[in-house]
């Protein structure tokens, strides 16, 4: 399949971490340039970039309002566009500890992931949208998580940031259609990164798996092809649309 991405650059942030990760490694396999959008770990993006090779490393923190701008202003001065976006980035929060309440977690522990992980990626899709319309084509993917959809128990706030998501791409299709602007929202499930293998129990992984249709988590190469496929030239004509990738669940 040609997903005619060899003259495209994408930014990808929350590069680091592993779907991140992955999903850079997918678009660079395809002979894009991939921006490399990270917060902290500046040294682990430079080196992903200089393994991928046509890759560059920029800060992007979400709890920055400028983050977003300096972000993207970085990739256009060095590559002189963005024809992809991939927002991954997620900035966590305290968890509502087990035995609290819903209604008492005070606003000063959940509104900060709310306005650190919704406002940001809405901010980031309005300053690479002008240059996708200008060129007549464009592709956006937000991460979201299938407990947006499926539900689990204390992750209200955490869910109603990643359900938010797809409302946002609904109405964006819309409006970024007739532009050549495809925008989807992807929804990874229980996925085995490097930090579910290592840190998540055994009889939690087993659990889930008898649970899912084809009895195996995902892997972030399948979140990543699916990214690749929906952000690609081999997607015509999706958009507006949550892909789970949770194995059926």
């Amino acid at each position: 399949m040609d997903y005619q991405l060899t003259d495209k650059t994408v930014l990808v942030t929350g590069a680091t971490g592993g779907i991140g990760q992955a999903i850079a490694r997918a678009f660079a396999a395809e002979g894009a340039t991939v921006a490399l959008g990270y917060r902290n770990d500046a040294g682990r993006a430079e080196r992903l970039a200089g393994e991928l090779g046509r890759a560059t490393a920029v800060r992007y923190a979400l709890d920055d309002p400028a983050g977003a701008a300096e972000a993207v202003t970085a990739v256009r001065e060095r590559h002189g566009g963005i024809d992809v976006f991939v927002a991954g980035a997620f900035a966590w929060g305290p968890r509502r500890p087990p035995g609290t309440r819903f209604e008492d977690v005070p606003p000063s522990q959940w509104l900060p992931l709310v306005e650190h992980n919704l406002a940001p990626v809405v901010r980031a899709v309005q300053l690479v949208l002008p240059g996708m319309r200008e060129r007549g084509w464009g592709r956006i993917a937000l991460i979201s998580s299938h407990n947006a959809f499926d539900g689990q128990p204390g992750q209200e706030f955490y869910g109603a940031v990643k359900a938010a998501l797809y409302g946002f791409a609904r109405s964006l299709a819309w409006d970024a259609g007739p532009d050549g602007v495809l925008v989807n929202v992807v929804a990874p499930g229980l996925t085995l990164t490097d930090r579910v293998r290592g840190k998540l129990p055994e009889h939690i992984k087993e659990r889930e798996r008898a649970h899912t249709p084809t009895g195996r988590l995902s892997s972030p190469e399948d979140v990543a092809n699916t990214v690749l496929f929906l952000c690609s030239a081999a997607n015509g004509n999706i958009t507006g649309e949550n892909v789970t990738v949770a194995g059926g669940r």
